[in-house]
C-alpha cells in the first residue's frame, strides 16, 4: 500500500511539470548517450528530500538528458514502475537483489526502445555462489549486477551492457566483486562486442579496487575530449566526492562525458548523487 501510495503522489505531481521530450543523442546514427544513476532508494528517511518529493524532478532529467540507455542503482520496484509508467519510450529490466524478484534494490537498466532494442538479458549476485540471491565476501549487503546485450538501431551494432552497485563496506567484496563482473563479461561477450560498465562503484578514482578494471576498460570521464572532475555523491549538498563511473571498450571515442549538475524543476537535488552521463561512439 505505502508502495502504491508513493508511486500515485509522484505520478500526481509528474503531471504538473511534464516537458517535452529532447532530442536523443545518436542522432548521427553511429553515438549512444548512457547515463548512470544512483537515485537513491526510496525507502529512506530524507525528509523533504524523501522520494515522493523528488520524484518529479528525477522524471525531468531522463526526459530532458533522452539518454539510450541508463543503468539505475537503489531502485526499488515501485520507483522503476514510476518511470516506466511515465517514460512511455522506455523498457526497463532488472530484480530485487534479496530474492531475485521484486525484494530490494534493483540495478535496473531502462532502454529507449526508438533507439535501442534488447537480445537478452540476466542479473547476477556478486559473491561466491553468483546464480543465486547471496551475500559476498566481506559485504555489509546482497549486491547484484544486471546485464543486457542490446542493438543499436540506426548503426545496426550490438554492445553489451553491465550496471552494477559495489559494496560501501566490505573492500574484499568490492574487489572480488569487480573481478567477477569482468569474468561474467568476457563469458558473456562471445561475439567480442563493445562493452559498457555503469554504477556506483563506493571507491574514488585513485583506490587500488580500480586497477583490475583500468588495465582492460576506459573510464569514459578519463578519456573523453570533453569533461569535468566534479564530484558525483553531494550527500544533499554536504559533501563532494567521485564515486559513479562509466566505462567502456569497443567504441570509437568518447567525445564528451558530464556529471549531472544541473536543477531540474524547482528541486535542488534529485538524488544524493549526481548522474553521470558520456556519449560513445561505434
Amino acid at each position: 500500500m505505502k508502495r502504491c501510495f508513493l508511486a500515485a503522489v509522484c505520478c500526481c505531481a509528474f503531471a504538473l511539470v511534464q516537458p517535452a521530450f529532447a532530442a536523443g543523442s545518436g542522432d548521427d546514427g553511429e553515438s549512444l548517450k548512457v547515463i548512470s544513476f544512483n537515485l537513491r532508494n526510496g525507502e529512506a528517511n530524507d525528509g523533504t528530500n524523501s522520494w515522493r518529493y523528488r520524484c518529479p524532478a528525477s522524471l525531468l532529467m531522463v526526459q530532458e538528458e533522452c539518454p539510450d540507455i541508463m543503468g539505475v542503482q537503489e531502485a526499488y520496484d515501485y520507483q522503476v514502475l514510476f518511470f516506466t509508467e511515465n517514460l512511455k519510450d522506455y523498457k526497463a529490466k532488472g530484480v530485487g537483489r534479496e530474492d531475485g524478484k521484486r525484494e530490494g534494490e534493483h540495478m535496473s537498466i531502462f532502454y529507449n526502445k526508438k533507439t535501442v532494442s534488447l537480445k537478452k538479458w540476466g542479473t547476477f549476485w556478486l559473491s561466491e555462489t553468483p546464480d543465486e540471491p547471496s551475500l559476498g565476501w566481506d559485504g555489509a549487503c546482497r549486491r547484484t549486477a544486471t546485464w543486457a546485450v542490446m542493438k543499436h538501431k540506426k548503426s545496426g551494432n550490438k554492445f553489451l551492457y553491465v550496471n552494477t552497485h559495489l559494496d560501501h563496506v566490505g573492500k574484499k567484496a568490492q574487489k572480488n566483486g569487480l573481478a567477477l563482473i569482468l569474468d561474467r563479461i568476457a563469458e558473456l561477450n562471445t561475439d567480442n562486442l563493445p562493452v559498457i560498465l555503469t554504477g556506483d562503484f563506493n571507491v574514488t578514482p585513485d583506490d587500488p579496487v580500480l586497477d583490475g578494471l583500468d588495465s582492460v576498460m576506459k573510464s569514459a570521464r578519463n578519456t573523453a575530449l570533453k569533461t569535468d572532475s566534479t564530484g558525483t555523491y553531494n550527500d544533499w549538498g554536504k559533501t563532494s566526492q567521485i564515486i559513479d563511473y562509466i566505462y567502456y571498450s569497443g567504441f570509437s571515442s568518447c567525445p564528451e562525458f558530464r556529471t549531472v549538475t544541473k536543477k531540474f524543476g524547482s528541486w535542488p537535488f534529485i538524488s544524493d548523487h549526481y548522474p553521470v552521463e558520456a556519449v560513445l561512439v561505434f
